[in-house]
């Protein structure tokens, strides 16, 4: 018998095995796609699963490759790649309209999916969505960074939020603007919801905005917490985050 915490598993062709968690449910389901060398079992993705789980909702969270319980390297991801990853789960584990949540750089990933996908996402919520977020990140490296890059393909930057360091790659840089959706209008016309703490020292909250500025739809709430950090995941964030949810599935049914 499989332990309940135990992952399925969905095949990649180059062998390697994508990690997720579906829970069957009313349409629209949810997808769930956490941040850069975050994972599914994170607050914001487990507390969201069972909220739709409480409704009846059908709910989905995965692990990119080289996060979490899939396999692979986490230096051998990109963005194209994780977005790949991302798509195999939403057409083989998911059926009908989905909604994304992204977190993060799984907001870049949730833009991206929408862009490509047009026809099964069918709304979309960004937790601190971080789109273009390579190009920030280049720009920011310091003269040993840059060295490191060039010396031996990586570079391994101290992170406030892990006792891991974040393994910042040249390939990811490189691979980054192939992804890029800050450059002029989203076209994206389904619902969206933001969220953006105003303490985020990761996102600048003014993105939020940016984004709002550059998706096509108009139909698009930005929330901005006042004191909230880029986590958002003290009780109040994660009930904002059902609320926005459900309010964008809700939109979908009735609409």
């Amino acid at each position: 018998m499989t332990h309940p915490n135990t992952p399925d598993m969905l095949q990649r062709p180059d062998g390697q095995s994508i990690a997720y968690h579906h829970t069957p449910g009313d349409a629209p389901g949810v997808l769930f796609c956490s941040g850069f060398m975050s994972d599914m079992d994170g607050t914001k993705a487990t507390a969201l699963e069972q909220a739709m789980k409480d409704l009846g909702r059908s709910y989905t969270r995965f692990d990119y490759l080289g996060h979490g319980q899939s396999t692979g390297l986490f230096t051998d991801g990109t963005i194209s790649r994780w977005t790949d990853d991302a798509l195999a789960v939403l057409d083989e584990c998911t059926a009908g309209p989905q909604v994304v949540v992204g977190s993060s750089m799984g907001g870049w990933i949730g833009l991206r999916m929408a862009l490509l996908r047009p026809d099964r996402i069918a709304g979309f919520v960004g937790i601190a969505a971080a789109p273009d977020f390579t190009a920030r990140m280049k720009k920011d490296l310091p003269p040993e960074g840059h060295a490191d890059l060039e010396r031996q393909g990586y570079w391994e930057e101290p992170s406030e939020y892990s006792d891991e360091p974040y393994i910042i790659t040249k390939k990811l840089l490189d691979d980054g603007q192939r992804n890029f959706v800050m450059t002029g209008p989203i076209d994206i016309t389904c619902p969206v919801h933001l969220l953006q703490g105003m303490k985020d020292d990761s996102v600048p909250w003014e993105t939020a905005l940016d984004i709002q500025k550059a998706l096509v739809t108009d139909n698009v709430v930005v929330s901005l917490i006042k004191n909230g950090d880029h986590r958002l995941s003290e009780t109040e964030d994660l009930n904002r985050l059902v609320l926005a949810t459900e309010r964008i599935c809700s939109q979908i049914e009735y609409s």
